[in-house]
């Protein structure tokens, strides 16, 4: 979580901001459970064969404690070997199941009020808000109710540091009012570059073209009638998701059920649309359930965007808005007319940086991209709870590590100071937030793909930040990353 405190001076000069590391506790000596249990195992083999009489018995047993070893230790991707069984043994689960692969049935009838979508989003619900006709998801699951709204802004990187310095200000009021609300499930901001389709031309001409039989008229009708993508644009949209546990009490007073909820969810969106404008932030309106699914049809097959934008009565219906095929491999997704691969934001800048870090990757050009960043606040008392305990750990492989004579790491220390400065921001009235950061990558071959992957990750390299292809889960990580249903992975 970025300090607060370090963007606010009494100048409004634009000042760098500092990122936590990603916390790597475990229960001891930094060692996960998983970890624990692995190397328990392998001890118990080697001190089974010590007392059994050793030997022959120790080099018998050395496939189990070697192994034990090998899996606690040594590390690939980032990760433990032991941390990957739990991810091959869903993968292999999956794959012996036939779920890797969806087909729709176009033939068969859906439930009314469902979304046509694959997995476990096949349980999602439309509502359509009576009031401001706002199309609503509701996740019966995990007891969620999302509404998305449409926002546009001027380009930050052009503004002059004082107004940048304004505008995170303004931005971190928005994030605190989102903290202080207490039901609030997530926030998701999600930036997408589409491919222009010519829409502003075409309604350019029907403005101000001369419309008559001439040659001069006729030329350029047709060449506007046929004219594809040129370039690319930016959208940006907010998905607030009510968490209609933590608001049960209002919404049994506001009638209860999915019209309760949306009473309750009306609230946060006046709130959050006061809080937008005052940070020079324009909401363009809550998204219908005809626009969602346009949102929902165009991240699953990019190809068809431009037609929807330009005929804009085509596709507006959640019941059909989901893919025809999906197949999901290793590290890769296809759907209609794309393949998809999301990365994982795994290490934010460690260094002081400026607010418009990400601009190498949200400004390259020539790639279909979805940015996703997911905040979900805590409640104050689960953020105490959450730093206490954090506290009580490192103090106590501090301990434990001293009585062994292990040094203490750099690493370690900069953890520990990085969770003293969140109780300090903590005390201070400031909410705690943790952000998730995703990107999918979109191309129409697995070459392009690559060649994109590539592209995106270099472009993080240069904002500072570590990034991880999300193996074996790439069909949930795209759903959370490109779609604005507010979805946590």
């Amino acid at each position: 979580m970025p300090r607060t405190d370090d963007t606010t001076t009494t100048t409004g000069e634009l000042v760098p901001v500092k990122f936590s590391r990603l916390t790597r506790r475990g229960l001891i000596l930094g060692l996960s459970l998983s970890q624990m249990i692995a190397l328990g195992i392998g001890g118990a083999s080697l001190i089974g064969a010590l007392y059994a009489g050793g030997g022959i018995l120790i080099a018998y047993s050395a496939p189990i404690w070697a192994a034990a070893i090998a899996l606690t230790w040594v590390k690939t991707g980032g990760r433990a070997l032991v941390e990957w069984i739990p991810v091959c043994a869903w993968w292999a689960w999956r794959t012996t199941g036939g779920q890797l692969a969806y087909r729709r049935r176009i033939v068969a009838p859906r439930p009314e009020g469902t979304l046509a979508l694959p997995g476990d989003m096949a349980r999602l619900r439309e509502y359509t808000d009576p009031e401001t006709g706002a199309g609503m998801i509701h996740d019966p699951t995990a007891n969620t109710l999302t509404v998305v709204v449409s926002v546009t802004h001027p380009a930050f990187v052009l503004l002059d540091p004082s107004e940048q310095h304004r505008r995170v200000t303004a931005w971190g009021r928005v994030l605190a009012t989102i903290c202080r609300s207490g039901r609030v499930a997530t926030l998701q901001v999600l930036e997408r570059t589409l491919p222009d389709s010519g829409q502003g031309l075409a309604e350019w001409w029907a403005e101000h073209g001369a419309h008559d039989d001439s040659w001069a008229s006729t030329t350029y009708s047709e060449l506007i009638d046929r004219a594809g993508p040129a370039g690319e644009r930016h959208a940006t949209t907010l998905s607030l998701s009510l968490d209609m546990k933590a608001a049960g009490r209002q919404i049994r007073t506001a009638g209860g059920g999915l019209k309760g909820a949306a009473n309750v969810l009306r609230q946060e969106m006046t709130t959050l649309l006061s809080a937008l404008r005052a940070a020079d932030l324009t909401p363009s309106g809550w998204l219908s359930t005809g626009e969602l699914a346009v949102m929902l049809r165009t991240a699953y097959d990019p190809a068809i965007g431009p037609t929807l934008e330009r005929h804009g009565q085509l596709g507006q219906d959640l019941a059909t808005a989901g893919p025809v095929a999906v197949a999901e491999t290793w590290e890769r997704l296809r759907t209609d007319s794309g393949y998809h691969a999301v990365l994982w934001i795994s290490e934010w800048p460690r260094a002081m940086v400026y607010p418009g870090f990400l601009a190498p990757i949200t400004l390259s050009t020539g790639i279909q991209r979805s940015i996703s960043l997911i905040c979900t606040p805590l409640r104050t008392d689960q953020a105490v709870r959450d730093i206490r305990k954090k506290k009580v750990e490192y103090i106590s492989d501090r301990a434990q590590r001293a009585k062994i004579g292990q040094i203490q790491d750099a690493s370690q220390t900069a953890e520990y100071e990085d969770v003293l400065r969140q109780e300090a921001d903590l005390t201070a009235g400031h909410g705690v937030l943790r952000y998730t950061g995703l990107i999918a990558i979109t191309a129409p071959t697995v070459e392009e793909l690559d060649t994109a992957v590539a592209a995106i990750e270099q472009a993080a390299i240069q904002a500072s930040c570590e990034t991880r292809r999300l193996v074996g889960q790439q069909a949930a990580a795209f759903t959370a990353a490109a779609l604005p249903i507010a979805r946590r992975i």
